[in-house]
């Protein structure tokens, strides 16, 4: 029976180099690859459900800064319905996005040499994050850009900060990181998907038990050389 290894798992063991030199280069090879793509299925599978980012205060994408200074006015102005479906349209262009993390992420996962899979299994609790970070975060934030750019598209205050956005840039009124709201979101959801991924790495790492490393302890202390 082929047996499915959670999210992660496997940095749950407490190797050390030692350790690993005991495990053939195959076997730490396919252990990690592994639970490593368990892990992005169950990090982009949560984060593209309803509500993935929309109802996650610690992902949530907020207004632009120069949105967000703004908003009591807008509201004064009788545009907080306006405001709210921009938040709401971010995130549902996030959540929406997220998925198309999972085939890079896969593709990290598949090119990870063996000494990529030991410096994360003997490295600090955030290994991983950082593999996938360095590896996989440029292109994913590529892959989201198309999908928020249509849905902003529908939004009215998304076109209208657009039209505030360049000339607020060129007076020096406003940071150039923040006039573009479609890169804005597709850096925030990346942002989100990496500190789920994290929140995760760090949670399996400080107690291994719960999250059934006994089987993966059973299952790899009985691989020798």
């Amino acid at each position: 029976m082929r047996l499915l290894i959670p999210f992660f798992a496997l940095l749950a063991l407490p190797l050390s180099a030692s350790d690993l030199e005991s495990l053939s280069n195959r076997e730490v090879g396919q252990g990690l690859r592994e639970a490593l793509a368990q892990g992005v299925a169950k990090a982009v599978g949560s984060l593209s459900a309803a509500d993935g980012f929309l109802g996650n205060p610690e992902v949530k994408i907020p207004l632009p800064p120069a949105l967000a200074r703004a908003e009591r006015a807008l509201r004064n102005l009788g545009m907080g319905r306006q405001a709210d479906e921009l938040v709401t349209t971010m995130n549902r262009a996030a959540e929406s996005a997220v998925a198309e993390a999972k085939p890079i992420l896969l593709d990290g996962v598949r090119k990870m040499t063996l000494a990529d899979a030991k410096a994360i299994l003997t490295g600090p609790e955030d290994s991983a994050t950082r593999y996938f970070r360095n590896s996989s975060g440029e292109a994913i934030a590529k892959k989201f850009l198309p999908k928020v750019r249509a849905a902003t598209a529908r939004v009215k205050l998304a076109e209208d900060y657009g039209r505030f956005a360049a000339p607020a840039v060129r007076f020096g009124l406003l940071d150039p990181k923040e006039a573009d709201l479609d890169q804005y979101i597709a850096e925030k959801a990346v942002d989100g998907l990496f500190l789920m991924i994290a929140k995760q790495e760090k949670a399996i790492r400080a107690d291994p038990v719960a999250q059934g490393s006994k089987l993966l302890q059973r299952v790899f202390g009985s691989l020798r050389l």
